[in-house]
């Protein structure tokens, strides 16, 4: 039962941070064909909520996923591996986060709107393409997470 609640809450958590970073994806490309002062100000706006938003759907989703791993251990079974590489997937969705995203989040909020710095495409650049990383390794988590639960057979009463 425990298990099955995890791996609810682990599915649900991982869905919405996939889906929060598709629409952030969906924002960004939008915003490909503006000048770096609709740009900043984008970001500038953008930055106020949405890491916090990130971070309370992606620990969840770290955390609940390997409760899964933790609590299925002894079922080494292909729902296991694919939860397993589930979690490695958010890890590594949140090191993107950490080393690419976060850095450049930081130098933005700091930018003048009025006078955008002389590299703000090539960091913009370099924003998207970790962030089109992380949007990748959540949806992949995702899929693993869909496909072990449907892996998984519910108990049939009365059979041993």
């Amino acid at each position: 039962m425990i298990a099955t609640i995890l791996r609810a809450l682990s599915l649900l958590f991982t869905g919405l941070f996939a889906g929060f970073l598709l629409g952030i994806l969906v924002l960004e490309l939008s915003l490909r064909g503006f000048s770096g002062t609709v740009y900043i100000q984008t970001q500038q706006v953008a930055l106020v909520a949405i890491p916090a938003l990130a971070s309370v759907l992606l620990l969840p989703a770290i955390v609940t996923t390997g409760l899964v791993v933790v609590v299925t251990l002894r079922r080494r079974g292909r729902a296991f591996w694919l939860t397993a590489v589930a979690l490695l997937l958010l890890i590594a969705a949140l090191l993107v986060t950490l080393i690419v995203n976060v850095p450049i989040n930081l130098a933005e909020g700091a930018w003048s709107v009025t006078s955008p710095p002389t590299d703000w495409a090539a960091r913009r650049d370099l924003w998207q393409v970790g962030h089109v990383v992380r949007t990748g390794a959540a949806l992949l988590a995702f899929g693993a997470l869909i496909w072990a639960a449907l892996l998984r057979r519910p108990a049939v009463r009365g059979r041993r």
